[in-house]
């Protein structure tokens, strides 16, 4: 029988902390946490740098609660990149034995780790999401770049849990374009929501 290997060091594209500025735990203070590697490639993405896992410092998991410590924080988000390429029991079990609630943000390509009080699943066309992951999900966030993303939206929206929250999300360099299609949309298909990157109006990170 084989065990899993323990990790205690991930590659940090960044730390800090901030407001969650979108989906169903926007405006919470929280302390997020971006991890480094991405394979699923979306070509709006605004966070390219966060990609390639090895342009980022690896740092231990007790020194990153050490810094979540350092603030009033409670929530503390986990994002990248894909968080997901990464084994992610260690850093959550860190965390949540420490008292802190954790949330994760992910694309779903990969397999689930880590013990989550919320699971935000944004799938992409670039590389669709894990089957098993889909019914775990809290939060569907779509984001939506242009009409064809609202097939895709009901796609997943089909599959996923019926308790589950429902949010489009325009992407933000064609906002003032496709704001105003969702909103549209969601008067059409009351069972979305919309969700706005808020922290880039108040220019928080």
């Amino acid at each position: 029988m084989t065990t899993e290997k323990k990790i205690t060091t991930l590659p940090v594209m960044e730390h800090f902390y901030t407001l969650q500025g979108e989906g169903f735990h926007q405006g919470r203070a929280a302390y997020f946490i971006r991890l480094g590697g991405c394979d699923v490639g979306c070509v709006w993405c605004d966070v390219k740098e966060s990609w390639d896992a090895n342009k980022h410092a690896m740092l231990d998991i007790g020194s990153l609660r050490l810094e979540v410590e350092k603030t009033p924080a409670k929530l503390v988000v986990i994002t990248g990149g894909e968080p997901l390429m990464h084994n992610l029991t260690g850093l959550t079990k860190e965390l949540q034995d420490a008292g802190f609630e954790t949330n994760i943000e992910t694309s779903g390509a990969h397999p689930l780790s880590g013990n989550w009080n919320w699971i935000c699943l944004s799938p992409k066309k670039f590389k669709a999401p894990l089957p098993e992951i889909i019914p775990l999900a809290n939060e569907l966030k779509i984001i939506v770049f242009n009409k064809s993303d609202f097939d895709w939206a009901e796609k997943y929206a089909a599959l996923v849990s019926p308790h589950c929250k429902l949010y489009l999300q325009p992407e933000w360099d064609k906002a003032a374009e496709i704001t105003p299609v969702i909103i549209d949309y969601i008067k059409q298909h009351p069972q979305w929501e919309l969700s706005l990157q808020i922290h880039k109006y108040i220019n928080v990170p």
